[in-house]
């Protein structure tokens, strides 16, 4: 007899001692607030980022914690946001969440989503997860995504590990992923681009986003971007 997946709420401080490598060996929210009028890091500011989690995981962090509350829409001051139009994006099994800032994080109760960005888990037109791509939304903004040879092993082996995990007990959560990097591929392909990688077996590649054919490259070949170029 199969067993049945252990409930996500019951293993999620598990799932969150394995995703917390450090991405990269300096603090890259360091690199990246010293271009943003806020003073925060691109991806801690919710006037630019934000954060999903999964419903079962939003449970057990308002027991948990009180450095989450579900998004308004009112907390950029500068430019709010109409939540419903951001809510009709956001997949079924996940809430869009806001934090009370940087300065106040409680790394151990971190979002996944915190956690995995600025990547997300590329699945191919064939249904492989084969590893990890950017949001390319941000390119202009995150200091990671122009130095992708920083981002540690570790980080990527934890990525894959609990990605493998999340997906064995989601089959929704992995078709959602599918459809947001078949997106993936034909944003790249419409600006003639190939898509950067960072393949589960620890090489460097770059995709065609119209064939999928594979190149294998050094990290050093990935594109930067201003005003870290």
């Amino acid at each position: 007899m199969t067993p049945k997946p252990t409930p996500f709420k019951f293993y999620l401080p598990t799932l969150y001692q394995q995703f917390d490598a450090a991405m990269t060996h300096i603090d890259c929210g360091e690199m990246c607030s010293q271009y943003n009028p806020s003073g925060k890091p691109f991806c801690c500011d919710i006037c630019h980022a934000v954060p999903a989690a999964y419903a079962l995981e939003w449970e057990y962090l308002q027991v948990n914690t009180d450095l989450w509350h579900a998004y308004r829409g009112d907390e950029c001051a500068q430019d709010p946001t109409d939540p419903a139009e951001l809510h009709s994006t956001t997949p079924e099994h996940m809430l869009l969440l806001a934090c009370k800032g940087p300065a106040d994080c409680q790394r151990r109760m971190r979002a996944i989503s915190c956690r995995q960005f600025p990547f997300f888990p590329y699945i191919t037109s064939h249904d492989q997860f084969i590893g990890l791509a950017y949001e390319w939304v941000f390119e202009s903004t995150c200091w990671v995504i122009s130095n992708l040879d920083a981002v540690t092993t570790a980080y990527r082996q934890a990525f894959v590990q609990v990605y493998d995990a999340l997906f064995s007990t989601w089959e929704h959560d992995f078709d959602c992923y599918a459809a947001y990097s078949e997106e993936a591929r034909e944003h790249f392909a419409a600006r003639k681009r190939r898509i950067p990688l960072l393949h589960r077996d620890g090489s460097n590649a770059l995709i065609s986003p119209n064939s999928e054919r594979l190149q294998r490259v050094s990290p050093q070949a990935f594109r930067r971007f201003p005003p870290y170029d």
